[in-house]
């Protein structure tokens, strides 16, 4: 017998034994006897009073967040993802130019991009953004995909109610071209836009189903450009 090698917690011997009438080679692990846990499990606890009494002695380092008493001054790390917004301009317009690219890139198919032709420019416009809350799973892949900057994540996360239909509905709040800042007449833009609720649409608020939620009934169907 012979010691083959040993580690912190075990030793591994080489021995012969007989089995099924035959000599074998085997290798035997013997346990080590292990320390006592008792040392490093006071030390563990010390540690954690130790914690405690620093953050009783001086408030201001304590690292828990007091919700919702602090709901006011609540503030967010800017990586921090709970909410998708198109990105309005100064003026209350969007950039998003209805490419889908991001419809494309959402791993989960949370985002659904409508389109219409624009009666005054006679080019393709988005129509509605309608994105799925319920199923988004923040990976922000449709806001570093898109070309035009026109996404961004906001910090809202109070987001919780009984009916999850109504966390589906419509981000932009108009129809119409991205490029309408640069129409100089107001009268041109106002022409150029058309209005969109939040719950109108294809969305199942609005009388339409989608995968694994059901319709809310008597509402009538969906047509490509109802404002509703």
């Amino acid at each position: 017998m012979s010691l083959l090698a040993s580690t912190n917690t075990n030793e591994v011997k080489k021995e012969e034994r007989v089995i099924g009438g035959k000599k074998v080679s085997v290798a035997v692990v013997t346990p080590r006897d292990k320390p006592s846990a008792i040392p490093s499990s006071l030390a563990g606890l010390a540690k954690g009073m130790l914690l405690t009494l620093g953050y009783l002695l001086r408030p201001s380092k304590v690292v828990t967040r007091q919700y919702p008493e602090n709901r006011k001054t609540l503030k967010f790390p800017q990586r921090y993802r709970a909410m998708l917004h198109l990105i309005f301009e100064e003026g209350g317009y969007h950039r998003c130019m209805a490419c889908g690219i991001c419809e494309k890139t959402c791993p989960n198919h949370s985002i659904k991009i409508l389109t219409q032709k624009n009666q005054i420019t006679g080019k393709i416009d988005l129509d509605r953004y309608i994105w799925r809350l319920d199923t988004c799973v923040f990976c922000n892949a449709c806001v570093l995909s898109c070309p035009f900057d026109a996404l961004e994540m906001g910090h809202e996360f109070e987001n919780a109610v009984y009916d999850r239909r109504l966390l589906i509905f419509t981000l932009n709040r108009y129809a119409g071209p991205s490029v309408l800042r640069k129409v100089e007449s107001e009268e041109a833009r106002s022409k150029m836009m058309e209005p969109r609720d939040r719950y109108g649409g294809p969305v199942p608020l609005n009388g339409t189903a989608m995968p694994v939620v059901k319709p809310l009934t008597g509402k009538p169907e969906y047509k490509p450009g109802d404002a509703g």
